[in-house]
């Protein structure tokens, strides 16, 4: 046996398949020869190829667009033969009948329509007068108004060229060259094509040597690999490459990365670039790690770069378009014309796993693809079929390619010739990642679409992606999972340095609180309720007298431990109360809504175990029963009134449970959330500093008290000495009932969910003076409308956000009415914040997490 086959012999089931479907495919390419076709002795018509048929369809219905634009730039430095350069690039046109050819329509079908002959003229700009420091600027300016100069695929001609002049023969001659043609008879390939030829021909011409300039006969021109490819590419062979991609495609999710600006609802093209090179070291362990895994460089990276989108995205399952150069035929090699394809390469990240494993799907996909690359990507969307969105491409939105086109030799003597790195970037994608190897190590180019992207959020994404490599390299058997992104200074930055927020507060139970308040401030009005309200002092002696009742039926007190007392009680006066009373005997109030389903409550009340429960008399009917023992606080009030109004003796401490919050639950079972006093000091720390509480404040308390945020509200009011603005239920519905409400009791500040502000009719307002949202996302758009009154007033506007367990508030943002989507904000005083992935992993900047 041969050491080939043994070789054949050593592969696995699924790579020898690979291999016959590759042996296969090139023996139908042998069998089927390009051949050149008849040429009359004018015009000539011919079908357009698939990859032009779809470029054209574009332009119908985007005729004057520039976003097939191909444009190169080289600087020329030394003594140039203009009449040379444009008998060059005449040649070149009078070689290629691609360039001589425009696109008509001929008995209803578009046909390349070939002209027999094309002089293109080399209009020369003479910049050598401009002062030295804007000429750099001006051939960027002429580059871009070259790349965005539409070009008519009827009329033609379908290539361009200018000569920039920067300096006089007497000041050492410079110019620039710029050559734009339309992407349909041209590809990145034939650039260098043009180049190489172009460089021939001039350095012939310019010492008069007309012979050597003779190039080899092109044995095909691309109209014939059009007619060639259109007979080929039916029946049994075309349906054997839509089967395989049909399959390998069905039920494909798109990507979705996450942008910094919203995308729109058409498709844009206004592109940036941003350049990284990995080091010589990573450089060389990629194609060490590529060699012992029996997989190739373009693998490795694309393996990679899979993982990086899955860690962005949360995706296991997308696809990534990967261009290809389709010069598989020696005949074609040297052509100028429109042959590259793109193929969908699906990632499989499913079950999470290591590196070297996703190595292995990714070398299988890439070989399956390549032994199915024939069929066209503009056939394959018209056979699939894709769900139109005119918002992004079809089938994939990130690409990636590893450069192999061959670069032509530039060498002119005595003209030195360098391409010019242009400014003007089209992109038809979110994101496309090209590699080329340097003697400086790979060099990432990313291309992005700058209406979707921050340039500063594709360096972190390169960064990321180097961080990845290194991990790799280190250990291939890491799950992908786990692979590093973060470097050092952001995991730092992120992990330490944002969660730096220590500061002082007071660490009290809320009613320690409120006590020491009241002592600053008895007088003051506390709460009101319609026409009734309660100073500080009165509302201390109220709930004094209720916790003295409730410790007489075994609520607080240093033995008994923790004791859960319902509170269910309509608004009114009363609530403050109970909430209080409950606390300075120290218990833990839960709130139970007497509106909640019977099934609920009960449920509420067994799991919580509450043993006393303060309700109302008129809720007997929907609370008795429920508790081993029941207080109504209106009809018990004259013996509770008996009791002492002189603070009781507590024995609650800063970690002991303040109240139970019952939420639905991520399944739909309420899930009580027990938060101690400890957080509450911090809260009131928070208002104070930041939101700008003070004695004059009048609070709206709209949260129902079975949600957090009432303890927000309290807190807001109670604990400086501020004014709690309570109301019936129907006068804070959202509309018209709460914004009477608003200007009635001139409330200054107002936490409300966003739901409910936007439906509020536009009014002055003039009292309002912070406004504080929570519960829901919020818009920059309704921002924007309550930020500033109709008279031009501004006003202080936040956006908090917290789980219960938190103590109702995390992070909390001063929104400036800039933000498109307002953020929730950094962590306030004494929290910490970690954004996590599904697994648990830190995520970078912008990336979504939990």
């Amino acid at each position: 046996m041969s050491d080939l086959q043994q070789q054949i012999a050593d592969l696995s089931p699924e790579r020898r398949k690979l291999l016959e479907l590759l042996r296969r495919q090139q023996e139908q390419q042998g069998r089927a020869r390009i051949r050149s076709l008849p040429r009359a002795s004018g015009i000539n018509m011919f079908p357009l190829s698939f990859a032009q048929q779809r470029l054209w369809f574009i332009d119908q219905f985007q005729p004057g667009t520039s976003a097939y634009n191909m444009v190169s730039a080289l600087r020329l430095t030394g003594p140039l033969s203009e009449a040379a350069l444009l008998r060059a690039l005449n040649q070149i046109v009078a070689r290629h009948e691609t360039l001589r050819t425009t696109f008509v329509i001929s008995h209803g079908h578009p046909v390349q329509s070939i002209a027999p002959a094309l002089v293109i003229a080399l209009p020369v700009t003479d910049l050598s007068g401009l002062p030295a420091a804007d000429r750099e600027a001006t051939v960027q300016r002429h580059i871009l108004a070259e790349a965005r100069q539409p070009f008519d695929l009827a009329q033609g001609p379908l290539i361009r060229a200018a000569l920039l002049r920067l300096h006089r023969a007497q000041d050492g001659q410079e110019h620039v060259l710029i050559l734009t043609l339309h992407h349909i008879i041209a590809d990145g390939w034939s650039q260098g094509v043009l180049i190489r030829e172009l460089t021939t021909l001039y350095r012939a011409f310019a010492v008069g040597q007309t012979d050597a300039a003779r190039l080899p006969e092109l044995p095909i021109q691309y109209a014939d690999f059009a007619y060639w490819q259109r007979d080929w590419l039916q029946g049994e062979v075309l349906e054997r490459q839509i089967d395989y991609w049909r399959q390998q495609l069905a039920d494909l999710p798109k990507l979705h990365l996450p942008t910094d600006h919203p995308r729109g609802a058409v498709q844009t093209i206004t592109g940036g670039r941003h350049t990284h090179t990995l080091s010589p070291p990573l450089t060389s362990a990629l194609h060490t790690l590529s060699q012992q895994e029996g997989a190739t460089l373009f693998m490795t990276l694309l393996a990679a770069f899979q993982a990086l989108l899955s860690r962005y995205s949360g995706q296991t399952d997308f696809a990534i378009g990967s261009g290809i150069a389709s010069r598989n035929r020696a005949e074609i090699e040297g052509l100028i014309g429109f042959f590259v394809n793109t193929l969908v390469l699906r990632a499989n990240l499913s079950d999470n796993p290591t590196f070297r494993e996703a190595l292995r799907r990714v070398r299988e996909t890439t070989l399956a693809a390549y032994a199915h690359q024939d069929l066209p990507f503009e056939k394959l969307v018209e056979e699939l079929q894709p769900e139109r969105d005119l918002s992004s491409a079809p089938l994939f939105q990130v690409s990636f390619v590893l450069q192999n086109t061959p670069l032509p030799t530039i060498d002119v003597p005595p003209l030195t010739v360098e391409p010019l790195e242009t400014e003007h970037i089209t992109t038809k994608l979110d994101l496309s990642l090209s590699v080329v190897e340097t003697t400086q190590g790979l060099r990432l180019r990313l291309q992005y679409n700058a209406e979707l992207f921050d340039e500063p959020t594709i360096a972190r994404m390169a960064a990321h992606f180097e961080q990845m490599l290194a991990g790799i390299v280190a250990d291939p058997d890491c799950p992908i999972a786990a692979l590093p992104l973060l470097r050092v200074d952001e995991r730092q930055q992120m992990l330490v340095d944002w969660n730096a927020t220590q500061q002082p507060y007071q660490a009290l139970c809320f009613q320690q609180l409120f006590e020491a308040q009241a002592a600053r401030t008895p007088d003051r009005i506390a709460v009101v309720y319609g026409s009734a309200a309660l100073t500080y002092a009165e509302l201390d002696r109220r709930a004094n007298q209720l916790a003295r009742y409730l410790q007489a039926l075994g609520v607080g007190g240093c033995a008994q431990g923790e004791v859960h007392v319902g509170l269910s009680i309509e608004r009114s006066l009363d609530l403050i109360v109970g909430m209080l009373g409950i606390l300075k005997a120290g218990g833990a109030y839960v709130p139970l809504d007497p509106h909640y389903p019977q099934e609920r409550l009960q449920f509420m009340i067994a799991d919580a175990q509450i043993a006393v429960l303060v309700t109302q008399a008129h809720l007997a009917q929907t609370m008795t029963g429920h508790a081993a023992l029941t207080v109504f606080l209106d009809e018990d009030w004259p013996a509770i009134s008996r009791c002492s109004d002189r603070p009781p003796t507590v024995h609650a401490l800063p970690d002991t449970i303040a109240y139970v919050i019952y939420t639905s639950g991520s399944t739909g079972r309420p899930k009580g959330v027990l938060v101690t006093h400890r957080g509450l000091g911090n809260i009131a720390l928070l208002q104070r500093d930041t939101v700008g509480i003070h004695q004059q404040s009048r609070v709206l308390q709209f949260a129902s008290f079975s949600f957090d945020s009432a303890v927000w509200e309290v807190c807001m009011a109670l604990l400086h000495g501020a004014t709690l603005v309570l109301a019936p239920e129907e006068a804070l519905r959202p509309g018209p009932d709460l914004l009477h409400l608003l200007e009635a009791e001139a409330i200054t500040v107002a936490t409300l969910p966003p739901s409910a502000l936007a439906v509020l009719p536009p009014a002055e307002l003039p009292q309002l003076a912070q406004l504080l949202v929570a519960g829901e996302a919020c818009s920059g758009d309704l921002v924007a409308r309550w930020r500033v009154s109709a008279s031009g007033r501004e006003r202080r506007m936040f956006n908090g956000y917290g789980p219960t367990e938190t103590t109702v508030c995390a992070t909390l943002a001063a929104l400036d009415g800039t933000q498109r989507i307002p953020p929730i904000g950094r962590p306030i005083a004494n929290t910490r914040i970690y954004l996590l992935d599904r697994r648990g992993q830190p995520v970078p900047v912008g990336v979504p997490g939990e």
